[in-house]
């Protein structure tokens, strides 16, 4: 079965925010408890962000002020994983007031108490963080550090034991480029754990061209200890180059923040490790196929099944996608979300197969809106990421998109928090009566499978839900949203130094 939830809460149905780019971590010891991101800034201002918090699995939504850095977007780039054991929250943000690094916990997410910071350094990029371990929580954050030497700037910063230590919690930092780039990697680092203690994680490599036309290698590194090898992130050296991390593509071509409906294109990759086999692994990325001359941005999904080393052909490619995002569930299945653009509309859609597409899959729509509107206030519109996360047999997952109150928008159905008539097709503010603008809002939702009579088991949407919204107990106070100064432009690479993807106004 499949559920969507417009993540908005009821008493903020006046805003109109861009509240994209998201991120999602369930709790695994209990998946009632759900956390969420998005570029939302703080209802009520003040110095700390929100993260989105539901305890009923994903039914209801509420907004906590715990993140550090309150800009005009909230926080930039965030991320979040919880601890497999304790229901410790960990976060990756570029700090909304000071855009630098912060690696943050917490031990009660729905605390009103600010989560502790672990880590601060300056000038990086999109950090990306995974939990994992058994008895300790081992924590890793994927991210574009430029304080590295020589370009190499694809980072993880890990800890073997994150839960309890004062900061900085033994996070340490890891330099898992050892190839020759044009100055600096792409922004993604995208991390993959197995509970043997293998960890992968996948990398652009920026090997050639001139900015923003850059031809790139898509590698994956590897550790078979946690990241605790004596040389981490070096298990895997590339067959044909002899360096460490192999290539499972090489010069591709990307026209780095060209637009695609009003979207920035450039940081498209994904990872994900089969639960019951850590040998096999599926990898997405995004790339011009027609190079210089091509208007495509295609995506792509290879596999491997001997740790890393050799790579198949293209099991899955699709024109004119972004947001590639991969999981594989307890029985194997293999999750995919994307974001396809049509020519007038964005698709989120959620495939899912057992078999690597062997048999042709007909993908779930999550959601189909019109790509023309609204208008962009900064970048990214919709998101440089989205990201899907199983538990057991589920997945969950979390995407951005146009929020008009339109049920042929979502074939699959949804629930609304927020005012709405859905006759007309409009947004009402917290009054019930006055209309509001369309804007970007987070959705969420969740993919079960459940049994059918004589065990056959279900795998796609059933009706959708009820669409009336929920009613708030009371009205909650909120003062006006007043926008933080905008932050100072991003460097370029090249003369004027390295390339950030995180929010541009």
């Amino acid at each position: 079965m499949l559920h969507i939830v417009n993540m908005i809460p009821n008493s903020l149905s006046g805003e109109t925010n861009q509240d994209s780019e998201p991120n999602i971590a369930v709790n695994p010891q209990n998946t009632s408890q759900i956390a969420a991101t998005a570029f939302t800034p703080a209802p009520m201002g003040g110095s700390n962000a929100p993260i989105y918090v539901s305890t009923d699995g994903g039914s209801t939504w509420t907004l906590n002020t715990i993140v550090p850095g309150n800009g005009f977007a909230g926080t930039s780039d965030i991320t979040i994983a919880f601890s497999p054991s304790n229901g410790t929250l960990y976060a990756g943000t570029l700090n909304g007031t000071t855009i630098a690094l912060n690696i943050l916990r917490t031990g009660s997410f729905t605390s009103s108490t600010t989560m502790t910071t672990l880590v601060t350094r300056s000038n990086e990029d999109q950090p990306w963080v995974v939990a994992a371990g058994s008895g300790q929580d081992r924590v890793y954050v994927g991210n574009n550090d430029f304080n590295q030497a020589s370009g190499q700037t694809a980072t993880v910063d890990l800890s073997q034991n994150a839960a309890t230590a004062p900061a900085p919690a033994g996070f340490s930092t890891v330099d898992i480029e050892k190839g020759t780039t044009t100055g600096q990697d792409g922004p993604p680092v995208r991390l993959a754990v197995h509970s043997d203690g293998t960890v992968y994680a996948a990398l652009q490599r920026w090997t050639g061209g001139t900015f923003p036309n850059l031809t790139t290698d898509i590698v994956v590194v590897r550790d078979d200890s946690w990241g605790a090898s004596a040389t981490p992130f070096s298990a895997l050296v590339d067959s044909i180059s002899g360096i460490v991390g192999q290539r499972a593509a090489t010069s591709r071509w990307i026209s780095w923040n060209a637009l695609m409906g009003q979207e920035r294109l450039g940081a498209d990759i994904a990872i994900a490790v089969d639960p019951n086999n850590s040998s096999t692994v599926w990898l997405a990325w995004c790339d011009r196929v027609g190079g210089v001359s091509g208007t495509d941005w295609t995506v792509h999904v290879s596999k491997s099944t001997d740790k890393g080393q050799t790579w198949s052909a293209d099991l899955r490619t699709i024109t004119n996608v972004k947001n590639p995002a991969l999981a594989v569930n307890s029985s194997s299945t293999v999750g995919f979300l994307y974001q396809q653009f049509t020519g007038t509309t964005w698709d989120t859609k959620l495939e899912l197969t057992t078999d690597g597409w062997a048999t042709a899959v007909t993908p779930m729509v999550l959601q189909t809106v019109t790509s023309a509107s609204p208008s962009p206030t900064f970048q990214p519109y919709i998101g440089d990421y989205v990201r899907l996360v199983s538990v057991s047999t589920s997945f969950y997952g979390v995407f951005c998109g146009n929020n008009t109150p339109n049920m042929a928008n979502f074939p699959s159905g949804v629930t609304y928090q927020r005012n709405a008539n859905w006759t007309t097709h409009t947004l009402l503010s917290t009054d019930g009566v006055t209309p509001v603008a369309a804007s970007i809002d987070p959705f969420f939702f969740v993919w079960s499978e459940f049994i059918l009579p004589r065990g056959i088991i279900g795998r796609g949407p059933i009706l959708p839900r009820p669409i009336n919204p929920i009613i708030s107990r009371g009205p909650i106070a909120r003062g006006p949203i007043f926008p933080a100064p905008p932050q100072p432009p991003e460097p370029i690479i090249g003369p004027g130094g390295p390339l950030h993807e995180d929010v541009e106004l």
